[in-house]
């Protein structure tokens, strides 16, 4: 291979190389492991490697082991959390061929957060397999709402429209749950709470049930590489290329849907990451769909780890939420990507 230095051969080209891929690949890695490790030792309390490696073993002797073993867990929600969205993010993208598409743009995480609310008001929902289960009906349904809504009129469902549909939803969502909420002090505190996002509070016995829908919808994405990059092309194109243009959208949809509800359901909403993390990952290796949906999974998870720590950091001895980080970083990448494209490119 020519080496990067060559004539000819520019750092994009370099980049987007297989070779290129790799050495971000192997990159994204190493900085993931030191996300963990930043997240398990600095927060309110920080902690040296004797006790990390202490409680690692099962060891809680001490008050720094203890807490350790606290953000085990907490580490390991953000990762999975952080890794749904941004892979959930970067598959509505190219189901609807959107810069601008996002678990919580297009209203999914918000329609999640409502049939929760719901279950939990008018229905005692209590129970975490409960949470799941209505989350991703709740998400399916806000999904195909937005869809059908942006599909009316000229044009069909046209990136703006979508937008549009997915924005108004999100909002309507939002106001409905507040007007839930409201008359039922007895739930108000605990819900709210949990509307802002967050891995707070995390343990492995709250994880373990959301595995399977995440590792269900993972599988449904990771397929849908192929019929995504055909999708790019357009829904001519890429049915002249043999691609089933219904069937592909609707697996790579059901498979974002799991992932946003699942999220949903143990995190709360948690806005933005599915709308920075694929940007970031294009700029690394390319339009490749095979390469954008593991690498957004695992910046996804990069990005929440260190939201989660910066939420620690900046309200000390208290903590921010990493709801509230993620949207002070994705609001100003929204008005980039806005900027970026005119309104009516999109």
């Amino acid at each position: 291979m020519t080496a990067i230095g060559s004539p000819g051969v520019t750092v994009a080209a370099f980049r987007r190389s297989r070779r290129g891929r790799v050495v971000w690949l192997l990159v994204v890695l190493l900085l993931l492991g030191c996300a963990c490790v930043v997240s398990v030792s600095i927060g309110t309390r920080d902690v040296g490697w004797a006790d990390i490696l202490a409680a690692v073993r099962g060891k809680t002797d001490t008050m720094a082991q203890a807490v350790v073993a606290v953000r085990m867990p907490r580490t390991v929600l953000a990762v999975i959390a952080g890794a749904a969205l941004g892979l959930a993010g970067a598959v509505m993208q190219g189901i609807t061929r959107n810069p601008l598409a996002d678990p919580g743009i297009l209203g999914v995480n918000a329609g999640a957060a409502m049939a929760v609310v719901i279950g939990i008001a008018w229905f005692g929902m209590e129970t975490l397999d409960a949470f799941l289960w209505t989350a991703i009906l709740g998400a399916g349904l806000s999904a195909c709402f937005v869809y059908a809504i942006g599909s009316l009129g000229r044009g069909g469902a046209t990136p703006l429209k979508l937008a549009l549909a997915g924005a108004a939803t999100s909002v309507a969502s939002a106001s409905l749950t507040l007007a839930i909420i409201l008359p039922r002090n007895d739930i108000a505190g605990g819900v709210r709470s949990w509307q802002i996002g967050g891995v707070g509070g995390a343990s492995f016995d709250a994880i373990l049930p959301c595995l399977p829908f995440l590792v269900v919808g993972l599988i449904f994405c990771l397929l849908s590489a192929r019929s995504l990059n055909l999708l790019a092309l357009g829904d001519d194109a890429a049915a002249g290329l043999g691609a089933r243009v219904a069937w592909a959208r609707g697996a790579a949809a059901i498979g974002a849907v799991l992932l946003c509800g699942a999220t949903t359901a143990i995190c709360g909403p948690i806005g933005f990451v599915g709308l920075v993390v694929p940007h970031i990952c294009r700029l690394l290796v390319g339009v490749d769909y095979r390469w954008i949906l593991p690498f957004s999974a695992l910046t996804g998870g990069i990005l929440l780890i260190l939201a989660d720590v910066l939420g620690r950091i900046v309200a000390r001895p208290s903590e921010m939420d990493v709801g509230i980080v993620t949207a002070f970083v994705g609001a100003p990448v929204f008005i980039w990507i806005v900027r970026q494209r005119r309104v009516r490119d999109l």
